[in-house]
């Protein structure tokens, strides 16, 4: 008996016991598996108001953004907050749209953008919105198609057609957007069908030393001063029907808005978090961590933070360069950091070692029967063999991918089937015209379109160091090897050679070029001698990566559901959930502080005079508006001051989420809006992996310091009043 309590004891170690704040759950299947313990934690809303098919719940005033009409999954969330259909994400959401929108003359990212009627509001070009209209399970269609002689490929094949042909059939003609999701590695599947909007505006947006106040310093970072929303509103036709952007389209009707409290939060509040949250691995297996933690993550980082360090040092003195590489830069230091941390925490919360214990465990529990050795018994060991392949090939695959990605190699990528082509003695005449004809579709403008050439060229020269410096010679392609060698070895001036002399580094050349292509002078530049040098590099790898790819999906496959066995097996009161794969989840919680360390205790809530603690004039991440500034120092906080006439603007929560739950909404038990969930924190890096109860935590900023910032700081009092306020 004392045997069986230690084995449980260690998987409850391990994985931690299902508690309310762990868990993407779907909507579908929250009355059965999480209202109770809902309840007890202060929901007062009926399952059938959280999600109904039927009758308008809380389900239909979330959103998921996305760009163009038939999304797959999403990049954020949103939420409808009016009978309007204002819709509420985050700065760092919008940013993208907000960029694009943005000219030196109307410089809505370093000056913010309030429309104080319908009128004024911009369209969002490229934005969706998508509102669930219901799921199903078809777990039984899509495997019914599946047979036991198939192989992985094929039954991939299989799945992806039942999938389409379910998909076409829920469509209605088009008019609305199902999607079939594999879930639990392919064990099960879901239907979700959605209604997309293509027509949405921007209606509000701080200036990013509000909204993005700390920059990539703070970023996972606690405590936390950001100010990180913006505004929109989702048109529709005169029926209510999605609709393309017409001057003649009205605000959407939605099914339901979320009414808005400032009443603020306290320790232990109920909290739901609802949203699209991107991709969790809550199943990975050591072997997957240590080879993202030592193969692939490093790789990136490095990359992505030599990237972003070129483009900060143009942008604090340049207002055009960073307007245009805003966006760009934005995604690239949000991946480095984050692929920082998971690195960093990964490994000092032990999470590969609490994941071989398990796998430990569940090798006995395989080893003890028969039938089940038959069918994992060699799970685990593929595993590890084929993520040991994937380590072998991560560098020769993905530093020459990135340094790929760069002006000019990627411009000259443009023309490798044209130079195979006409070089080719075996192409006949209609394939060489063909080849020839499709250069005209080639938009050079559109290539070259908000690019600075002393920032690619930095860029460029920065990660052909990077890439010299991971490679001995004799490993390079031999028409790399003669670059390399007029140049000495010396990375930097061969790079400089190639920006220089490339007919693929300016717009000008490139088009002159196009005027009268000749492939053999094309086959010479220096660009389109790297670029094919680099692409043998990457296809000689290719093979051995793709294979091992496979059989890894196969083998997860596999492990989970003999998991699920497991667990069925030795815990059966444990209720296992999905993860994330960009379709609508809740999380639940409570707002709570936590310790990271010992001696060190972070409250559950930050206030406005942090940011003049922080506030340095001028700087590119911590520089704030004269106006907020005044306000703060002035103690000007209006209704929106907590009882001890403090602003609070950002407070924690236990809620379980990850990338793509940015904009989501943080909802006390009356259903009512508390704040805007946006980051995670820097102790918990690790969570996508393994939830850390003690350790995890969401960042939210406070719906207050939201409204503080529309209403006192940009009098954009029109947007107040169409809010239902409590």
């Amino acid at each position: 008996m004392k045997k069986v309590s230690v084995f449980f004891a260690l998987i409850f170690a391990m994985m931690g016991i299902v508690r309310a704040d762990e868990g993407m759950w779907l909507p579908m299947f929250v009355e059965r598996l999480n209202y109770v313990d809902m309840q007890k934690m202060g929901l007062q809303l009926t399952p059938e108001e959280l999600y109904s098919i039927n009758n308008s719940s809380l389900k239909d005033a979330i959103v998921g953004l996305s760009n163009g009409p038939k999304p797959r999954g999403f990049f954020c969330t949103g939420e409808i907050v009016s009978g309007n259909s204002l819709l509420f994400t985050n700065h760092h959401c919008g940013y993208s749209s907000i960029a694009a929108l943005s000219t030196v003359e109307h410089d809505y990212l370093n000056e913010g953008f309030a429309a104080r009627n319908f009128s004024e509001e911009l369209r969002a070009e490229g934005v969706s919105a998508s509102f669930l209209v219901r799921m199903e399970d078809v777990t039984a269609e899509i495997l019914s198609v599946v047979t036991d002689d198939m192989d992985w490929t094929a039954r991939n094949k299989a799945i992806n057609a039942k999938a389409k042909e379910l998909e076409e059939a829920a469509s209605e003609d088009g008019k609305l957007n199902p999607v079939v999701k594999g879930f639990f590695e392919g064990n099960e599947y879901y239907m979700f069908v959605y209604k997309t909007y293509t027509d949405v505006r921007l209606v509000f947006t701080a200036a990013q030393s509000i909204g993005k106040f700390g920059g990539d310093t703070d970023n996972w970072m606690w405590p936390r001063h950001t100010g990180d929303f913006s505004v929109f509103r989702v048109y529709a036709d005169e029926n209510g029907e999605p609709a393309e952007f017409s001057e003649d389209n009205k605000p959407l009707n939605p099914k339901h808005h979320l009414p808005i409290s400032i009443s603020g939060v306290k320790q232990d509040d109920f909290t739901m978090i609802w949203g699209f949250p991107g991709s969790t691995e809550r199943y990975m297996t050591s072997y997957g961590i240590n080879y993202n933690v030592d193969s692939f993550y490093p790789v990136v980082y490095e990359v992505f933070k030599a990237e972003t360090d070129v483009m900060d040092e143009y942008m604090k003195v340049d207002k055009a360069v960073n307007i245009a590489y805003a966006d760009n830069k934005a995604g690239l230091a949000n991946t480095w950091k984050n692929f920082e941390g998971q690195m960093t925490m990964l490994r000092k919360n032990k999470v590969a070692e609490r994941k071989a214990e398990l796998e430990r465990q569940f090798s006995e529990w395989v080893n003890a029967n028969e039938d089940r050795k038959a069918e994992y018994g060699d799970v685990l060991e593929t595993l590890e063999v084929m993520f040991a392949q994937l380590g072998e090939t991560a560098g020769r695959l993905y530093y020459p991918n990135f340094l790929g990605q760069l002006n000019p190699l990627s411009t000259a990528s443009l023309l490798m089937g044209y130079v195979n082509v006409m070089t080719n003695k075996e192409s006949t005449k209609e394939e060489k015209q063909a080849a020839a004809e499709s250069l005209k579709d080639i938009d050079v403008d559109e290539e070259f379109k908000d690019l600075d050439a002393r920032v690619e060229k930095d860029m460029f020269v920065a990660v052909m160091n990077i890439y010299g410096n991971k490679f001995a010679t004799e490993e390079l392609p031999e028409s790399m090897k003669k670059l390399l060698k007029k140049h000495k070895g010396d990375w930097t001036a061969l790079a400089n050679y190639i920006f220089d002399k490339s007919m693929f580094s300016t717009p000008e050349s490139f088009k002159t070029m196009l005027e009268k292509p000749k492939a053999k002078k094309v086959a010479k530049d220096p660009a389109f001698v790297m670029i094919q040098a680099l692409m043998e590099q990457i296809y000689s790898v290719v093979p051995v990566y793709r294979m091992a790819n496979t059989a890894i999906a196969e083998a997860d496959h596999k492990f989970v559901k003999g998991l699920r066995e497991f667990y069925a097996e030795t815990q059966p009161n444990k209720v296992l959930y999905p993860d994330a794969n960009s379709t609508m989840r809740m999380s639940y919680g409570s707002v709570k502080d936590y310790q990271p360390a010992d001696a060190i205790s972070y409250d559950y809530v930050c206030t406005a005079n942090g940011i003049l603690e922080k506030y340095i004039p001028g700087d590119f991440e911590f520089d704030a508006p004269d106006d907020l500034l005044n306000l703060i120092k002035a103690r000007d906080f209006g209704q929106y001051a907590d009882e001890n006439g403090e602003l609070i603007t950002c407070f924690l929560s236990t809620n379980d989420i990850t990338g793509g739950n940015s904009g989501s909404p943080v909802i006390n038990g009356k259903g009512e809006l508390l704040g805007l969930a946006f980051d995670g924190n820097w102790e918990a890096m690790s969570g996508d992996v393994n939830f850390e109860p003690k350790l995890q935590r969401t960042i939210n900023v406070d719906i207050r310091y939201v409204l503080f910032i529309i209403d006192k700081v940009y009098g954009a009092s029109n947007i107040i009043e169409e809010l239902d306020i409590r």
